[in-house]
């Protein structure tokens, strides 16, 4: 069996076998000693052959003691040559990958016992399984979930062949579309039953169709009139009064859309400068004569006792007096206080100014709220407005929105160039 010396069939090889079988009887002198460069080819020998007499023990009755025969002797080499052919790492006695679990063979049709077969080798480290191999376990990765597979015999109880991932998968997925079938065709049925319905919410659906429509064209109209106020507001502040006045005079509805939509954009402020004038005027005497430029639809006229003069381009009420506000039809030195609430429109405002100094008494009484985001320059203002014939009183900056400006009449404008403090700014608003 062994061709190195110390070992051949002469002197050692009976021994040897006797050593193999009957481990306690074997002494010292019928081992030989070895050379010692091939200890450890012998050693490795020795263990394969050990290895092979254990595994053929498991499988096949004991035999007598004897010594070896040219047959075993065979197999031996035969054994060590497919040793040879192992994966390096099985040769230094690593432990090799366990073996993935086989199915026992099916008995024959005359037999009730399965048959006995010897162990299957375990499979080199470096050789691939395949993954359509009937045996191999559900849980052979690592990555996949330790659950077993069902067989076709498990639910009849006969053998049948084991389901691989990929076919267990699949007939997963096809319960799961059986029941969203089953889940589908319960919902139809449903709706079928409850077809009597379908009438109630065309019905319903038509109702709504028409409440959208009106809603739109509501919303539409709207808009159509929000950008007709914003047109008609930046001819206002980017022309004279008289070029105003004959606007309104070629559309007198322009006026009503564009009192409408100041109305709704002041009503946003927190508080309606015109209460504080109305405020004011209550708490003056009822002799006094005031007139209100652009008066809109005569609120100051309608909440207190004196008499007041209201002028605007449009009538807007039997009150009004229609009018350009660089000409009111009024005599000198004949009211005692003039309004202009968010009223200072157009680029003639010196016009406009002089006309109110020509109409009030010396000492009179000068009102101006307007808006805020207007003046550029508050001090250049009033300056401007002192030069025509007025004195600043006080002036009331804390509201965000408008600022309100109380001057007295001193005499007749002196001033004879222009004034720059004059040119407000024109109240424009966005396009939504």
């Amino acid at each position: 069996m062994f061709d190195e010396g110390g070992w051949n069939k002469e002197d050692g090889g009976e021994a040897f076998s006797q050593a193999l079988l009957h481990p306690q009887h074997c002494s010292a002198q019928h081992c030989p000693p070895a050379p010692r460069g091939s200890l450890r080819k012998q050693r490795r020998r020795l263990l394969a052959t050990l290895q092979r007499l254990e595994a053929s023990s498991c499988t096949e009755p004991p035999q007598s003691p004897g010594p070896l025969s040219g047959d075993s002797e065979s197999e031996s080499d035969s054994a060590d040559q497919a040793r040879r052919k192992q994966p390096r790492k099985q040769r230094r006695g690593l432990k090799p990958r366990a073996a993935s679990s086989h199915i026992a063979p099916r008995t024959p049709s005359g037999s009730g016992t399965p048959q006995v077969g010897p162990e299957p080798e375990p499979e080199p480290a470096g050789r691939r399984r395949r993954k359509d191999c009937a045996a191999e376990a559900p849980g052979d990765k690592a990555h996949t979930p330790s659950k077993e597979l069902p067989s076709w015999g498990a639910a009849t109880g006969g053998p049948g062949p084991v389901l691989s991932r990929k076919q267990w998968r699949n007939k997963q997925k096809n319960k799961r579309r059986q029941k969203n079938k089953f889940k589908a065709g319960m919902g139809k049925d449903v709706g079928q039953s409850l077809g009597g319905g379908q009438d109630v919410e065309q019905r319903t659906s038509a109702l709504s169709q028409s409440e959208l429509s009106g809603a739109l064209r509501a919303r539409m109209e709207e808009r159509l009139q929000s950008a007709r106020f914003r047109y008609i507001n930046q001819q206002l502040y980017t022309s004279s009064s008289q070029e105003a006045a004959r606007l309104f005079q070629r559309d007198p509805a322009a006026f009503a859309i564009y009192h409408r939509g100041f109305t709704r954009q002041v009503g946003r402020w927190p508080e309606n400068p015109v209460h504080r004038i109305i405020q004011y005027l209550r708490g003056r005497p009822a002799s006094l004569v005031v007139a209100d430029f652009g008066c809109g639809d005569c609120k100051i006229a309608t909440s207190i006792r004196n008499k007041v003069h209201s002028f605007d381009l449009v009538a807007l009420s039997p009150c009004v007096t229609v009018c350009d506000m660089a000409k009111v039809p009024l005599a000198d030195e004949s009211v005692d206080v003039t309004v202009f609430c968010l009223a200072l429109m157009g680029t003639n405002l010196r016009e406009i100014l002089e006309e109110a100094n020509r109409v009030l008494r010396p000492g009179g009484m000068l009102k101006v709220a307007e808006v805020a985001s207007r003046f550029a320059d508050i001090r250049a203002f009033v300056s401007a407005v002192t030069q025509l014939g007025f004195q600043i009183v006080s002036k009331d900056l804390d509201n965000p929105f408008f600022y309100m400006f109380d001057f007295s009449k001193t005499g007749p404008p002196r001033a004879r160039g222009k004034l720059p403090g004059l040119a407000l700014r024109p109240c424009l608003y966005k396009k939504r």
